[in-house]
């Protein structure tokens, strides 16, 4: 039976619709993908050091990547996340077994939908912590895209780049620090995945309203694809994992800034700068990235930042770090608004 998304036709048609970037010669690329690489490895202690997290000397350093490389990445750990929950949706569903030639031409469609998402993102992504769910996880860092908006805001090329890599360290010693966190993290997508299918009568049900509330989608501070088709019940669900996502960005954008002022002479202009092109973006790019959730991403580092800011204030960074303990003592999503209600729970 053919996939159900064609995992190798998203990959090429990301390919296709995705810009290279900035145009460099091999030397200047060459010179590129060195400094990223000294300024990723440079961010190792003073990250561990402020964070109070230590990575084992044995885990995976950061990757510099193209887009192209980004899009391939995170399409085979798309796949590697989806197939154990694509696998019980079919089995709830084994009487439903699609002709091979309609199920390939399906496969094709969903595939080169996942590769267009994918090239809009690969040019805006500058760091990520690949999972890699059926692989090695990994921090890989976009040259491209770390070029381009050095160059579009006209910042100090040597602070960015380690401003940046001060932010997607603090991730990869998130994860590996913290050895439970990342099969949490799987765990907790794939039975999301499961739980959000809806079933057929009930998929009816969700698209007569999306007509109505698509214009919510598109209205300030209005609602992304995820709000428009789930339900109360899944979004509680979601709102449990988008928590844990904002204390992991909040972290990191912390300690990106903890560490700055002693590593980054620019810091303040890199910041004002960043959040000002955050606000700054036309109206069909704010559209796309409501509809697609990017606008809630911005919030958790907004909301993940001022948590971890206040627990910090009220026990210190090594009380903070009890929010790795376990599962158990990671932030609700109420917690996340009220962080001293998470002193409480953890510290008394």
């Amino acid at each position: 039976m053919p996939e159900y998304i064609d995992w190798e036709f998203a990959k090429s048609t990301g390919r296709t619709l995705v810009s290279a970037g900035p145009r460099l010669t091999p030397q200047e690329a060459a010179r590129e993908v060195s400094a990223i690489r000294e300024a990723a490895r440079a961010a190792y202690t003073p990250v561990a050091e402020t964070a109070r997290l230590h990575t084992p000397p044995n885990a995976p350093a950061a990757v510099v990547v193209d887009r192209p490389t980004w899009i391939a990445r995170n399409a085979d750990s798309m796949r590697d996340l989806l197939a154990p929950a694509v696998d019980e949706l079919l089995a709830r569903r084994s009487e439903f077994t699609p002709h091979p030639l309609v199920a390939s031409i399906g496969g094709k469609l969903t595939g080169g939908e996942a590769g267009a998402l994918f090239a809009f993102l690969a040019s805006k992504v500058l760091g990520q912590y690949d999972l890699a769910p059926g692989g090695t996880p990994q921090l890989m860092l976009v040259a491209p895209n770390l070029l381009q908006v050095q160059r579009d805001l006209d910042l100090d090329a040597a602070d960015f780049r380690a401003w940046v890599c001060l932010h997607e360290e603090t991730h990869r010693v998130q994860f590996t620090a913290v050895p439970w966190l990342r099969e949490h993290l799987i765990a907790g997508s794939r039975a999301l995945v499961v739980d959000l299918a809806p079933d057929p009568d009930r998929l009816q049900e969700l698209v007569k309203g999306v007509g109505a509330r698509l214009r919510e989608a598109v209205s300030e501070g209005g609602l992304g694809l995820a709000d428009l088709l789930t339900t109360p019940e899944q979004r509680a669900e979601l709102a449990q994992l988008t928590a844990v996502m904002s204390l992991l960005e909040g972290h990191a954008d912390v300690v990106m800034d903890d560490v700055g002022p002693a590593h980054v002479p620019s810091v303040a202009v890199i910041r004002e700068r960043f959040e000002r092109r955050r606000d700054g973006v036309g109206l069909l790019d704010k559209v796309l990235r409501r509809l697609l959730g990017l606008e809630a991403k911005m919030r958790q580092y907004r909301d993940g930042a001022r948590f971890v800011r206040a627990v910090q204030d009220q026990v210190g960074v090594d009380g903070f770090n009890a929010v790795w303990t376990a599962p158990d003592t990671l932030p609700s999503p109420a917690e996340i608004a009220d962080p001293g209600a998470w002193v409480r729970r953890i510290h008394g």
